[in-house]
């Protein structure tokens, strides 16, 4: 009898969501591979594989829970909330200094990166504190208040330095505020005081290599060549030598000479554009556009607001980081160290994105409205 509950449970997935999830991920595994055998080290590769496969069974597991623990909850939200906010305080005390950065902890061979589970749970903050007042939207008290949730983050975000994952924090939080109502006068005065705090973060905030990196994009023909404009124009070599069909897996030149660097994360769309060519990145975005489609249609069609509010943000997270990640790589935004969701390497972020489309899952599965 339980057997039978599990399959029927199984049955009421969003299986087409996860075809596309896992389409991207192989084309992520591919890279993966192509730019392991160009170092002739396939650890990552493996380890990603693992990723993969714990990640599936996470979600799997917290689809058969019920989701609406978090719509009726507000004690447990606030106690994971505070768990990541210590958990990015503890980065500056306990974690190692990688290239400069402190970022993520250690543990052996386990590398965990905390911003990841605080996107996912700032999206269930923001959903569960609009879905109460979405009436009362209207007031700026809200969107104040809704602000200092996302500042307290973004703030130890910023000291890491990851000034890359405080400008998504920041987005996710717009992108709610905009689904959840509120008014346009009010979104003007919030880019208006974006804009004067980024004017007064460049002379008191930013960092010089930061700076560096915002110069160089904005006037390349000024940066040096071989510092701090390289990652990029090499990013640019790697797409426009693709070509329509690109130049092969285990083939591309900047890839497999190690001109490319991180292409199995920061700069994977341009090892994937490189060796695939135009048609690859065709069907990447295509897969992309269905997948964030497919989750703006679970929140059009859910029972609650919560539900809408935490698909939506879902969504507009995927987007973001899309967005910014593949702007990089054009050299269209200057580069700011963002993953490709699902396709570049790293357990954190693959994980934790499982698990909130295990969420997602439960929301579809009990959902009288989607199918």
């Amino acid at each position: 009898m339980a057997m039978k509950s599990i399959f029927s449970h199984f049955k009421k997935l969003d299986w087409n969501l996860i075809t596309i999830v896992f389409l991207l991920i192989g084309i992520g595994l591919m890279s993966i591979y192509s730019s392991s055998f160009g170092r002739n080290n396939f650890l990552n590769f493996k380890k990603q594989i693992i990723f993969v496969l714990i990640g599936f069974l996470s979600m799997l597991l917290i689809s058969f829970f019920d989701w609406r623990v978090f719509q009726t909850d507000p004690y447990l939200i606030l106690i994971l909330y505070f768990l990541c906010i210590v958990l990015l305080l503890g980065i500056f005390f306990f974690a190692p200094e990688i290239r400069g950065v402190k970022g993520w902890y250690k543990v052996g061979p386990i590398v965990f990166d905390p911003i990841e589970p605080t996107k996912i749970i700032l999206i269930i903050l923001l959903a569960k504190y609009f879905s109460m007042r979405h009436i009362e939207i209207y007031r700026i008290i809200h969107i104040l208040i809704s602000g200092l949730y996302v500042l307290l983050p973004s703030v130890l975000i910023f000291f890491q330095p990851d000034l890359g994952s405080v400008l998504v924090l920041i987005s996710l939080w717009i992108g709610v505020l905009l689904i959840s109502g509120i008014k346009l006068r009010h979104f003007f005065i919030l880019l208006i005081c974006g804009f004067l705090v980024l004017a007064l973060s460049w002379s008191t905030v930013l960092k010089d290599y930061q700076k560096q990196r915002l110069l160089s994009f904005i006037k390349p023909q000024l940066s040096d060549p071989l510092k701090i404009g390289w990652n990029q124009r090499q990013a640019k070599i790697a797409i426009g030598s693709g070509g329509l069909f690109g130049q092969g897996i285990n083939s591309g030149s900047q890839t497999q000479n190690g001109f490319l660097p991180e292409p199995q994360t920061d700069f994977i769309f341009s090892a994937i554009a490189e060796e695939t060519g135009l048609m690859g990145i065709i069907v990447l975005l295509l897969l992309f556009s269905f997948l964030i489609w497919r989750i703006f249609q679970i929140a059009i069609r859910t029972d609650s607001n919560f539900s809408r509010l935490f698909a939506s943000g879902l969504s507009i997270l995927l987007l973001v980081q899309c967005f910014i990640h593949i702007g990089m790589n054009l050299g269209i935004l200057p580069i700011i160290g963002i993953s490709l969701p699902l396709v570049s390497y790293g357990g954190s972020g693959l994980l934790v994105i499982f698990i909130s489309l295990g969420i997602l899952q439960s929301i579809y599965a009990q959902s009288s409205r989607i199918k």
